[in-house]
C-alpha cells in the first residue's frame, strides 16, 4: 500500500473508532439506565454481561456502521480540505478516487462484515441476549420445551411434540404426527413414544397408527404388518431438527435461510402475509449494502464542508441519511401493505441514494 493511501486510512480509521465507541456506550448507557438494578441483583460473571451488551446491540449494527462511516468521512474530508491537503494532493496529480479510496474499501469491508454478522452471529446472540434479560440475567439452564406444535402446511403434516430438549432437538419424546389429505381432512395420525433423528431420517420408537377416511371416520389399519415393527424409518419427512428450533422466532433472530424455509413450508398464508415475509428477507439481504451507499454520499459533503461551512457540510450529510431511512421506513410500509412490489420496494431506497451519491461523488472529480 502507498506511503498516501496509509496516511489517509489511518485518518479515516481513527474517527471510525472514537464514533463506533461513542455510539456503543450511548446504547449501552441506555439499556444501563433501565436494566442496573437487576444486573446489581444478578450479579453475572464479566464476561457474561459482555456478551449480554454484545448480542444485545448486534441487531442495531446495521444503523451503527452506517452511521460510524457517514460520520468518519464527513469529518476526514473537512478535516483534509481544512488544511489544505485535498488541494495539495490534486495539485500533485493524484486523483480523487484515488485519495478517497481507503475510505472505500473500509466501507466496503465494514458491508462485507455488518452481512455476515446478520446470517452467522446476531440471530443467535441477539436471541440469547432477549432471554438473558427476560430471566433478569440469571442462568437459565432449562433446556426442555414441553408441548411444542409444528406445522407443515406445504407437506400437509402437523407434529405435536410432549417434550424437547433445544440441546438435543434430534431427540424428542410423545410425538404425534398428524398427515392431512389435500383437501384438509386427516388422513393418519401416528404417534411414538420417542422419535430420533440419525442420519438424515426419523425413527419413530413404538409408534401406533390411526386411519381415517374422507369424512375423518377411523377406519382400521389397512397395513397390519407395520404394527409389529417397535421401530420405523420416516426417510419421507423432510422436517429436521432445526426446524423445530426456528419455527415462530422474531425475523431479527432467524437467519435468512431460516426465514425463507418458514415462508416455504407456510404455504397457506395470505397474500399480505407472503409480502411482508418476503420483504423482510429482502430488506436482510439488502441492508448491509447502506454501508457504502451512505459512504459514497457522506464523502462529497465532507469536501464541501472543508471548501464552504461545516453547518451546511452536516446538516446535508445528516439530511441525506434521515432522508435515505425515512424512504427505507416508507417503502417498507407500503410494500407490507401491498401498495407498492416487494423487489422494487426493496432496492429503491439503495438505488435511488447510490445514484445520488455517485452524482455527487462524480462532481467533486
Amino acid at each position: 500500500m502507498r506511503i498516501l493511501s496509509r496516511y489517509i486510512l489511518r485518518e479515516f480509521l481513527v474517527p471510525v473508532v472514537y464514533c463506533l465507541t461513542m455510539f456503543l456506550g450511548i446504547y449501552i448507557l441506555f439499556d444501563l439506565l433501565s436494566s442496573f438494578d437487576e444486573l446489581l441483583a444478578a450479579k453475572p460473571p464479566f464476561l457474561t454481561v459482555l456478551a449480554y451488551f454484545i448480542g444485545y446491540l448486534s441487531p442495531y449494527f446495521i444503523y451503527l456502521f452506517p452511521a460510524t462511516l457517514m460520520l468518519s468521512a464527513l469529518y476526514t474530508m473537512w478535516n483534509f480540505c481544512r488544511h489544505s491537503e485535498v488541494t495539495a494532493m490534486r495539485a500533485n496529480g493524484i486523483g480523487f478516487i484515488v485519495i478517497v479510496r481507503p475510505l472505500l474499501l473500509v466501507a466496503t469491508c465494514a458491508m462485507i462484515l455488518v452481512a455476515v454478522l446478520n446470517e452467522v452471529y446476531t440471530p443467535g446472540a441477539a436471541e440469547w441476549a432477549s432471554k438473558f434479560k427476560h430471566d433478569d440475567f440469571k442462568q437459565n439452564t432449562k433446556t426442555l420445551c414441553d408441548f411444542v406444535v409444528y406445522k407443515n402446511q406445504l407437506e400437509h403434516r402437523y407434529w405435536t411434540i410432549n417434550r424437547m430438549d433445544t440441546q438435543k432437538p434430534g431427540i424428542l419424546e410423545g410425538v404425534v404426527l398428524t398427515l392431512l389429505r389435500e383437501d384438509g381432512s386427516l388422513m393418519l395420525k401416528i404417534t411414538a413414544r420417542r422419535a430420533e433423528y440419525l442420519d438424515g431420517v426419523w425413527w419413530f420408537f413404538n409408534p401406533q397408527y390411526q386411519y381415517f377416511d374422507e369424512l375423518n371416520e377411523p377406519v382400521a389399519n389397512p397395513y397390519k404388518a407395520l404394527e409389529s415393527l417397535s421401530i420405523r424409518s420416516f426417510p419421507e419427512l423432510s422436517e429436521t431438527p432445526r426446524d423445530f428450533l426456528v419455527m415462530n422466532k422474531k425475523p431479527e433472530h432467524s437467519t435468512t435461510r431460516d426465514l425463507l424455509v418458514d415462508l416455504k413450508q407456510n404455504s397457506l398464508l395470505s397474500k399480505q402475509e407472503r409480502c411482508v415475509k418476503l420483504y423482510d428477507i429482502g430488506a436482510r439481504l439488502i441492508a448491509p449494502f447502506s454501508c457504502l451507499v451512505i459512504t459514497l454520499f457522506a464523502i462529497p459533503a465532507g469536501v464541501v464542508t472543508g471548501r464552504q461551512s461545516v453547518f451546511f457540510g452536516i446538516v446535508s450529510a445528516v439530511a441525506m441519511f434521515f432522508s435515505f431511512y425515512g424512504t427505507v421506513i416508507l417503502c417498507e410500509i407500503l410494500a407490507k401493505n401491498m401498495f407498492l412490489p416487494v423487489s422494487f420496494a426493496v432496492l429503491f431506497p439503495n438505488l435511488l441514494f447510490l445514484c445520488i451519491g455517485i452524482y455527487l461523488f462524480y462532481r467533486q472529480r
